[in-house]
């Protein structure tokens, strides 16, 4: 049976461009903050703690992925479900499951990774010298468990006002504190500074949680038993999903680690943050408003091709022209944001920036399957792409160095982007709207032919090239924007603009 998509509507696609641009606004806010922030980290530590930074952090991001047990990402789903029912004591059930959940597995997150820092500094560095250094991450554990569930509870109701205050207001702090350690203490306050970073999360998180259900609502042990099992149940997808991808990006870090050096270590990290920074918030406000959207029609099949379509469709409009501009931009974004010691990272950006426009086209039909609730797939498929991810970067950073890194990222994006059409289009029926068809065949290309202006171009010929590139996509992305919104929607300026255009 054909299943035939239900038209699209202004009103959808104001809500996905109003949940986008109030996560968007945050992040462009902490962009601001980051810019501080990396600029300082670059210029107190250089390429070598940067690195050390990013091997911390992927390293606090796996005993997060374990410990935390998929409960952030299930918990959003059990608490999207008790709303959509409007019974205000399954709400408040499944939020006294989910926060009594998360305290337990933060304290016993916490006391492993304590109890296993020597083993995990020998793995990771070869010596014992950062033992202490991750035994303090288990502070920074806990914290992040913590505001996890707090944060997995003003998702599920949709909250995305509050999310986006938690946001610039974690930021700010975690700025605000974590910058004079460094600048006090060196390399000795890297992991302290990633506790503060972690506490700062947890405050507004607290704040804005606390309103929602604030007496725990009492059941018998039995009850309880059911939710947290139920909680469970899909949190280990998650969690297996979670431990997968962080466990990939640990295992490449370890291979630019061995093959070039900390220094390495730092240019790919360094690459990686920029690679991500735009597309961050695009890829943040799919997974704030627009899951448990998807989740609440996951019985229809219809519904969840057309809401996909249309977040696919507001995604590439709002991220093509930037990334176009940071491909074209990267040497004075590096220079901005980090120092001229990390233009050595300026190609492994480009290659990020190629696969980074893929990841927004191919995430929408992800969250089907993880919707559909079809765990084994979830769960192969994340095996598959952390496989596929690992073994090209381990034979492209051994032939080409740490661009090799970057290379590989783009190689799993063109992998997994056929592999999860393939699977929906079974799943649901899905296809493409001809709109999206439209800007995939604008965006993709144009990217290509700015990387290979810069692959074969001296610099500022390469320049102007991408310059014209990110100007034409970005007139375009405004009036596809315009089109796709009532007109009551627009700004004066931007309205009389399309009169005069008309």
């Amino acid at each position: 049976m054909t299943l035939r998509m239900t038209p699209p509507s202004s009103q959808t696609y104001t809500q996905i461009l109003k949940s986008t641009m109030l996560m968007g606004g945050s992040s462009l806010v902490n962009v601001a903050l980051s810019i501080i922030r990396n600029k300082a980290m670059a210029v107190l530590l250089g390429p070598e703690g940067v690195g050390l930074m990013g091997l911390y952090g992927s390293i606090l991001d796996i005993a997060q992925a374990v410990a935390g047990l998929g409960v952030g990402s299930s918990g959003v789903r059990q608490i999207a479900e008790a709303a959509g029912t409007d019974q205000a004591e399954r709400i408040s059930r499944s939020a006294t499951v989910l926060r009594r959940i998360s305290l337990v597995l933060a304290l016993l997150g916490a006391l492993l990774l304590a109890a296993l820092a020597f083993p995990v500094s020998n793995f990771t560095f070869g010596d014992y010298q950062h033992a202490g250094g991750i035994a303090l991450l288990s502070l920074a554990l806990f914290f992040r468990l913590l505001s996890a569930g707090q944060t997995a509870l003003i998702q599920g109701l949709r909250n995305i006002a509050d999310l986006a205050r938690i946001n610039v207001l974690g930021g700010l702090f975690g700025t605000a504190i974590s910058i004079p350690l460094i600048y006090l203490f060196g390399m000795q306050a890297i992991a302290p500074s990633l506790v503060v970073i972690a506490v700062a999360s947890i405050l507004p998180t607290w704040w804005y949680s606390r309103r929602i259900c604030p007496h725990p609502t009492p059941m018998p042990a039995r009850q309880f038993g059911r939710e947290v099992s139920a909680l469970l149940r899909l949190g280990f997808v998650f969690m297996a999903s979670g431990l997968l991808t962080f466990g990939a990006a640990y295992a490449i870090r370890l291979i630019v680690l061995k093959e070039g050096g900390v220094m390495a270590a730092g240019l790919y990290q360094a690459a990686w943050g920029l690679g991500g920074l735009y597309a961050g918030f695009i890829l943040q406000a799919m997974g704030t408003d627009f899951y448990p959207r998807l989740t609440a029609a996951a019985d229809n099949n219809a519904e969840c091709n057309r809401l996909v379509n249309e977040q696919a469709e507001i995604s590439m409009l709002l991220a093509g022209p930037g990334l176009l501009a940071t491909l074209t931009l990267a040497p004075l974004m590096m220079s901005l944001f980090y120092s001229a010691e990390f233009h050595g990272a300026v190609d492994l950006l480009r290659w990020i920036c190629l696969g980074m426009m893929l990841r927004i086209i191919s995430w929408p039909m992800g969250f089907i399957v993880v919707a559909k609730r079809t765990q084994a797939i979830f769960f192969w498929t994340e095996v598959a792409a952390a496989v596929v991810h690992v073994g090209l970067a381990w034979l492209f950073v051994s032939l080409l160095g740490t661009p090799g890194a970057g290379m590989a990222f783009f190689g799993l994006y063109v992998w997994h982007s056929v592999l999860v059409y393939v699977i929906v289009r079974r799943l649901t029926g899905f296809h493409w709207s001809a709109a999206n068809r439209r800007h995939a065949l604008l965006f993709l290309p144009t990217s290509g032919l700015v990387f290979l202006a810069f692959s074969v171009l001296p610099l500022w010929p390469a320049t102007v090239i991408g310059s014209v590139a990110v100007t034409l996509t970005g007139l375009y992305s405004l009036r596809m924007l315009v089109d796709l919104l009532p007109p009551e929607s627009m700004p004066a300026i931007i309205r009389g603009w399309i009169a005069r255009s008309a």
